[in-house]
């Protein structure tokens, strides 16, 4: 037996999944046009967000969360979120549904948020269904009250627990799942829960062997069982309510991608100090490679390097990685591709913060 939620396809930048798998997929559907599709970049700034009049259906969005119906099918769960857009992946404490970021729902967008921030949180199918099945186990928690049982409590700690804008993760750990970027499994029970969810759900033929010999292994075990007893059971708690939709945000996109660069690109210090004696100053109009591209175009080679000479996991050596990246992007570096020697110097400093996180110190990560 299904619950239906009582949003539908009809409202503007959110959806009903119960509805959504009702409906056949569009095999052909043209690219959405919007009004605002011909504006320049720089006039695309000035549109108020509530303007945009963005919607799920008929968006690259729709595709994934077919895929996201399907994977919960496939484990056994009649459960499905309600989802709209708004500014940022987030569910509300007590919904049973979480928002979307909007730039997903257009790939103009997309190209939009990768030119202003350089990266798109969710912009592959991978790493966007990845993003969703783990907001699907905050909903799904907050339907069934999960954090109320006993047996929930012992496997991943009390919700109660502070919740800050940091966490430290530890490297070396197996008590947690690997699942998104920075151990983010570490950073609080809900969120560990969240991520042993997402795992269970996403990998369904891999995570027994994965984590066979891993602690983590008893609290996948245990959302299995936990699948069985509520999978087919509609939940004791619903609710459709919408924070912060796209359509009621105030403010435009330009002053959304300030607000944004202002909380992202927080300094590191030491990190600074060190990429720029890697790199160099980017001077304004120059044709030389950003360092960021730099570091992106050779990652697999940086980081082979560095995980044949040091024997380091490759998942820590792609998360210092990913600190260099940000950290290029903040002040703005340049590198020369075809330069052996910055190659090298690239390499030196990669091994050294790979290095760090598992020995010197246990990183920390803002969230």
């Amino acid at each position: 037996m299904r619950v239906e939620c009582t949003a539908t396809l009809g409202r503007v930048g959110s959806l009903s999944l119960y509805a959504l798998e009702k409906t056949p997929p569009a095999r052909a559907r043209r690219r959405r046009k919007y009004w605002w599709s011909a504006l320049s970049d720089e006039e695309l700034l000035d549109v108020p967000l509530s303007r945009l009049g963005l919607e799920i259906e008929g968006s690259p969005l729709e595709g994934r969360l077919r895929r996201l119906c399907d994977d919960l099918g496939r484990a056994g769960i009649d459960f499905r979120p309600n989802v709209w857009l708004s500014i940022d992946w987030f569910c509300p404490d007590g919904s049973t549904g979480f928002a979307i970021p909007f730039h997903l729902a257009d790939a103009r967008l997309m190209a939009l948020e990768r030119k202003m921030v350089f990266e798109v949180e969710g912009g592959t199918s991978k790493e966007c269904l990845r993003l969703l099945r783990h907001e699907t186990g905050h909903a799904i928690e907050h339907a069934y009250h999960l954090r109320r049982r006993r047996d929930w409590r012992a496997r991943f700690g009390r919700a109660s627990r502070s919740y800050g804008d940091t966490y430290r993760a530890n490297p070396l750990s197996r008590q947690c799942v690997v699942h998104l970027e920075g151990w983010y499994a570490q950073s609080h029970p809900l969120e560990d829960w969240c991520e042993t969810f997402a795992v269970l759900v996403g990998e369904p033929r891999t995570w027994r062997k994965r984590y066979a010999d891993w602690p983590a292994l008893r609290k996948l075990l245990f959302i299995e069982e936990l699948v069985d007893e509520i999978g087919k059971r509609p939940p004791p708690h619903r609710s459709t309510e919408r924070l912060d939709p796209l359509s009621k945000l105030k403010g435009t996109l330009g002053d959304h991608y300030r607000e944004k660069k202002r909380r992202e690109f927080a300094e590191d210090l030491r990190t600074d100090e060190r990429l720029a004696s890697v790199f160099e100053q980017r001077p304004r109009r120059s044709r030389r490679d950003s360092a960021a591209g730099f570091l992106r175009a050779y990652s697999r080679d940086l980081v082979g390097t560095v995980v044949s000479g040091t024997r380091i996991d490759s998942y820590v050596v792609e998360q210092a990685l990913k600190e260099m990246i940000r950290g290029c992007r903040r002040l703005g570096l340049a590198a020369d591709r075809g330069d052996r020697a910055t190659t090298m110097r690239a390499v030196a400093l990669l091994s050294a913060i790979s290095n760090e996180m598992l020995t010197s110190r246990n990183p920390v990560f803002a969230r």
